[in-house]
């Protein structure tokens, strides 16, 4: 790889040589790599196919899952939150034992393995919240719940300088990998202060479909919010704001055979 001096700044293909622009200037590279008409049909490169499918199919699993909880990732996610899903997503697929390499869907995988995925990197939940919470999820009625008994919000609490308040919600959501539909709702507690007085007991659900026969899944996050003269800013904080999923109920057993 070459950079590119000179005044005249150069984009494209020039022969065997591409120009494109980068955050250190100019670049200069010679093409390279592999035919798309071969990739696509020798065998040689059948393994590549059969990786780059189930690749495929791992982002496009993500984007869903990501769609589904969006309205609670506004203010919670890192930059790198799209790479770190489908590369989770890529597991659960790889899981998958019944159908061939290259074949392999979420469906069939294991999407219990996304259970503790955290949205945040850089603020986990796990490392804000330190009070300690049940969650569930019933398939027969489609509730998804949290239950939190009191806590003292300053002794297991990880805040930002300058929170007063803070919010814990919950979102619910019903995928359908292969038709690419979701059942979403959320559920959100009260903005409470961040103060030594112990907080009410908390107890959010949300209901889905009841009897589902697609996964279902179950994240709990907090906002932090600084109060002044009764209006809530919420702080943004990447470091402290968080969001993780902490219940999942992969596909039913498929109901035995009749006698």
């Amino acid at each position: 790889m070459a950079k590119q001096t000179g005044i005249i700044s150069l984009k494209g293909t020039i022969g065997n040589i591409t120009f494109y622009k980068s955050k250190d200037g100019t670049m200069a590279r010679a093409k390279g790599g592999v035919d798309a008409k071969r990739l696509a049909t020798d065998p040689a490169f059948v393994r590549t196919r059969e990786n780059g499918s189930e690749f495929g199919r791992a982002g496009k699993a993500g984007k869903l899952l990501r769609t589904a909880f969006r309205a609670l990732l506004s203010n919670i996610g890192d930059s790198q939150v799209t790479s770190r899903l489908s590369s989770q997503m890529l597991r659960v697929i790889q899981a998958d034992a019944t159908n061939a390499r290259g074949q392999r869907n979420v469906i069939d995988g294991e999407v219990e393995l996304l259970n503790g995925f955290e949205f945040n990197a850089n603020g986990r939940l796990g490392g804000t919240l330190y009070a300690p919470f049940a969650a569930s999820i019933d398939r027969g009625t489609g509730v998804l719940k949290v239950d939190m008994p009191a806590f003292v919000p300053v002794n297991l609490l990880a805040s930002p300088a300058g929170a007063t308040h803070f919010q814990i919600t919950i979102a619910g959501a019903e995928i359908d990998f292969e038709a690419e539909t979701i059942v979403n709702a959320t559920a959100a507690g009260a903005e409470t202060a961040i103060s030594a007085t112990p907080t009410e007991v908390m107890n959010l659900s949300v209901n889905l479909t009841a009897n589902s026969t697609r996964p279902l899944f179950l994240a709990m996050g907090i906002e932090f919010f600084q109060k002044v003269n009764g209006v809530s800013y919420s702080l943004k904080n990447g470091a402290y704001n968080a969001l993780a999923l902490v219940a999942i109920s992969g596909m039913p057993a498929p109901p035995p055979p009749a006698p």
